[in-house]
């Protein structure tokens, strides 16, 4: 229990001290959009980068646990599409970007603090590959349809064009494919570039949170989601934080996963929605208020459902 409160409480306080510095007008408006550039562009990118080139490669193939964690978000995500398509319609980009907060678990900034907590640094690797495997395939499948949706905007004939600009200059599609690369080579990565790496993505988190309370400094909680925002925030929550550990516990039995592993992937699926959803919200000025919601109402109901597995899988044994 204690693990989940030194986890979630700091992430609280970050985005309180954001909306906080708002409301004394310390920051405005515009420090939110360039806090959100830096993330977009400075901090983010080398936590994607190192992330996939210093995982070991003999651990990244294990088949069944990525089975379990892809498939958990997989089939939530087709869950959201459901009950998105049929209640609240709305086009391509911002369909993606509803199923990005309802099913990109916060694994970065609250997954691997916790894991280190609970379980120690010698096993913290499933976190680790949750976080790769999320930028690999999650972040870049997003922003494909994203860019398509706005794309299509301007016509057919050039929508093709459009969107493999658009992918050749995300850093998020762009710099975990490089980490992949990098890896691949079998080169360490020298230890300038993971210092410079380290400084630079330490500020990710910490920016991206207080952007959010900055954010949500300026708007009323009718504005974030009143009326018919809040059942369509609601249904994203309950995919994000009971949807998707339900469906990776089914898929860990299925795929024969050990206790341990079981316990990784449920735990890493029922964290709340990430903050980098509100930063590719805000990037494509898009769903911002809503990914807002959706962030911070699962962040907040995230303690009692972390609390729970923590609990149920506290006893698990540890492989090191």
């Amino acid at each position: 229990m204690q693990p989940v409160f030194d986890v979630v409480l700091p992430v609280f306080g970050i985005i309180f001290a954001g909306y906080m510095s708002g409301r004394v007008r310390l920051l405005g408006a515009d420090s939110s959009e360039a806090l959100n550039k830096f993330c977009y562009w400075f901090a983010l990118p080398p936590v994607l980068f190192m992330g996939p080139a210093r995982v070991p490669l003999a651990q990244v193939f294990d088949l069944p646990y990525i089975g379990t964690f892809v498939g958990g978000f997989a089939i939530s995500w087709l869950v959201g599409l459901a009950g998105l398509m049929l209640f609240f319609r709305a086009g391509t980009a911002q369909t993606a970007l509803a199923l990005l907060a309802a099913t990109f678990a916060n694994v970065g900034y609250m997954g691997i603090p916790l894991f280190l907590a609970a379980f120690g640094p010698a096993n913290s690797l499933p976190a680790i590959l949750g976080t790769s495997i999320y930028s690999l395939t999650l972040v870049a499948a997003t922003v494909v349809l994203v860019e398509s949706g706005l794309a299509g905007q301007g016509g057919a004939r050039h929508a093709l064009v459009n969107v493999a600009k658009g992918l050749a200059k995300s850093p998020l599609v762009v710099s975990p494919l490089l980490g992949l690369a990098w890896n691949l080579t079998g080169v360490p990565l020298p230890k300038p570039v993971v210092n410079f790496g380290e400084l630079l993505g330490a500020a990710a988190g910490p920016c991206a949170l207080f952007a959010i309370g900055l954010f949500l400094s300026g708007r009323s909680l009718g504005t974030l989601a009143g009326g018919r925002k809040s059942v369509e925030v609601g249904w994203l929550v309950f995919v994000k934080l009971i949807v998707q550990p339900l469906v990776t516990w089914w898929l860990a039995g299925l795929f024969g996963l050990d206790p341990f592993l079981t316990a990784a992937a449920v735990i890493l699926a029922s964290l709340p929605s990430a903050a980098l959803c509100f930063v590719l919200a805000q990037q494509y000025k898009l769903y911002v208020e809503r990914a807002s919601a959706a962030i911070l109402v699962s962040t907040v109901l995230s303690v009692v459902t972390i609390s729970f597995l923590m609990i149920r899988f506290g006893s698990v044994k540890l492989p090191n």
